[in-house]
């Protein structure tokens, strides 16, 4: 499959899937107190196991970063350096299986739909509204929902998206593709 009919069948449908989930989740959930970054409101899809919880992430994994000034705008940039990277990989073959092409697909999807949010959701905060442009930008942070309970522990999973997953699922392939590589590889010779 090339490159145009992964972003048209896989690429488009998740992040647009990604967007339409998090301005849902928005419009659902009220906005976190300013230095807050979770509402306290939730719906129970699983009692006890499963939220829809409205969560704002500046930083990366796991939240890390959150708060900081450096990390909204860094993760501003991060996008470019990880598009240029895959592009070089795939000029350079690395993604010659199917498996690893789809994975391909799936890490485009988690790049731009968080990179969207980070450029717009600050912007939209009630506090932000009259702000300059590089303070909101700076008050970007990504949209995160799904909300995983550890159940005997006491411990929340730290909350993700579609994008997030997405990235997720692509790890995954390439390691899966990998395998597949060498394989191939040792079948040959």
């Amino acid at each position: 499959m090339n490159l145009k009919k992964l972003l048209l069948f896989i690429t488009l449908p998740l992040y647009i899937l990604d967007q339409w989930t998090k301005w849902w989740v928005v419009g659902r959930f009220p906005e976190p107190a300013r230095g807050d970054f979770s509402s306290h409101e939730f719906i129970p899809v699983i009692e006890g196991y499963f939220n829809l919880r409205r969560v704002h992430n500046q930083g990366v994994a796991f939240g890390l970063g959150n708060g900081t000034t450096w990390a909204s705008l860094v993760f501003l940039v991060v996008p470019f350096i990880a598009l240029f990277v895959l592009r070089l990989f795939w000029k350079m073959g690395v993604f010659a299986n199917k498996t690893s092409r789809v994975a391909l697909a799936l890490l485009i999807t988690g790049i731009f739909g968080n990179f969207t949010d980070r450029l717009l959701q600050g912007s939209h905060l009630s506090y932000m509204k009259d702000a300059p442009f590089w303070e909101r930008l700076r008050a970007g942070y990504v949209v995160d929902f799904l909300d995983v309970i550890i159940p005997g522990v006491n411990y929340n999973w730290p909350s993700f998206n579609v994008a997030d997953s997405c990235v997720c699922v692509a790890a995954t392939l390439l390691f899966i593709g990998g395998i597949l590589d060498e394989k191939a590889k040792k079948k040959v010779s």
